[in-house]
């Protein structure tokens, strides 16, 4: 395969689903997950966690929410079980999604749900320690009625609990995001494929989304197709673009696996590439070999960043963030959401450990030229840091994308 010359209909009819084997996080690991929050809570003197509906309630109780203007969540007390809080239109469906089984509160459309919150604080005797942690994802106007009902609680931030918890991944966990991962590369190869002169990157994108179906996931979780300068605006433009040669193309995209996200940019050109397309691609490239080998168990996270940019400036890019450059940090986590901490940023000094997973992507922007991103993520092992993709080899060798 190549950069164009197939249609898309067959580009397609190459793929098929690489979902065998994807096993959903068992109703086990989540309560383990539990006891090690309530290990950490009592450790540390905490009452008791309300989580919202988001990533952190289906981390927990394997409960699959979005977040509206009502409150769905749970309270996680140092000691008992995890107790739901719900409308009670939506208790039957809450108890469909459960992973771990647990007494579900309701409450009526006229009632205040945090009053609910404070009658399950109150039945666990008032609590040992009277700190509420709330799940840092909470709104505001959520947070504020809380505030009002949890009278004598001093409320803080979750975010010590749940980072603690999931910042470091299970074997489950990278199964399942190594899956994602997979199924997103067999994409990029695909959309690679399918490129024309007058192609519009909606048309890439619509293509882009048949094809994570086609892999087996639900769609396209997200995807971003850029062509020519657009591609020196990291998140993209509001307007189609129509490829030509010449142009410098980034496609980053992913999709889910049963909850965990896959995250993978390529940048290549279409066509006879500049020299300067040359010179800031491979640029580019070494800037992601540098943050790679920086990435040591027990370093910085900060580290890394820093890495990779002395490797830019050295290419004379930067320096920090000044552009033409990297104008963002060099990786983020990865998980159930596609960015979570810690980050691979300055003044990050939490140090690696086994199980964290970044984004290693320094992009290189050249304003109202182009931009360079190669985005692949790594995990960190007991003997260092391991791709969950390896990155591409060089500008002309799009083939990279293996597997």
């Amino acid at each position: 395969m190549s950069i164009g010359g197939i249609s898309s209909q067959a580009a397609l009819d190459r793929l098929t689903t690489m979902t065998e084997g994807a096993t959903p996080i068992t109703a086990s690991e989540h309560r383990s997950r539990i006891r090690r929050a309530q290990e950490f809570m009592r450790r540390h003197e905490i009452g008791a966690l309300y989580l919202n509906a988001g990533s952190n309630l289906t981390y927990f109780s394997g409960v699959r929410w979005s977040p509206s203007e009502r409150m769905v969540g749970a309270v996680l007390p140092a000691t008992g079980d995890l107790v739901y809080i719900a409308p009670r239109f939506e208790e039957g469906t809450i108890r469909q999604f459960m992973v771990v089984e647990g007494d579900i509160r309701c409450w009526e459309e006229h009632e205040d749900p945090a009053q609910v919150l404070r009658q399950i604080l109150d039945e666990h005797g008032g609590l040992a320690a009277p700190r509420l942690y709330i799940d840092e994802s909470t709104p505001l106007f959520l947070f504020e009625a809380i505030r009002a009902a949890a009278s004598g609680y001093s409320l803080h931030s979750a975010h010590p609990v749940t980072s603690f918890c999931r910042m470091r991944k299970s074997e489950a966990e990278l199964a399942l995001i190594q899956c994602a991962m997979n199924m997103t590369m067999a994409v990029q190869r695909a959309a690679a494929s399918i490129l024309h002169e007058g192609i519009t990157s909606a048309e890439v994108q619509e293509f882009i989304h048949l094809a994570h179906r086609r892999v087996g996931a639900s769609g396209s979780y997200f995807c971003i197709v850029l062509f020519g300068e657009a591609t020196s605006y990291p998140h993209g433009v509001n307007y189609v673009q129509t490829l030509k040669r010449g142009d410098t193309v980034l496609i980053d995209t992913g999709c889910k696996v049963h909850n965990y996200i896959s995250d993978i940019t390529r940048t290549y050109v279409f066509g006879e590439p500049s020299e300067q397309q040359r010179f800031v691609w491979n640029a580019e490239k070494q800037a992601q070999a540098a943050a790679f080998e920086a990435a040591q168990l027990g370093v910085a996270c900060e580290e890394v960043d820093k890495a990779a940019r002395r490797s830019l400036e050295a290419n004379g890019f930067g320096p920090g963030y000044a552009l033409p450059g990297l104008p963002h940090r060099t990786g983020h986590g990865i998980g159930l959401d596609i960015h979570e901490g810690p980050y691979l940023v300055g003044g990050e000094r939490r140090v690696l450990e086994p199980g964290m997973c970044f984004s290693n992507e320094p992009m290189i922007c050249v304003p109202g030229k182009f931009g360079v991103r190669l985005e692949d993520h790594f995990y960190m092992t007991a003997e260092g840091p391991k791709w969950f993709t390896q990155p591409a080899t060089s500008l002309e060798d799009w083939a990279s994308f293996n597997l």
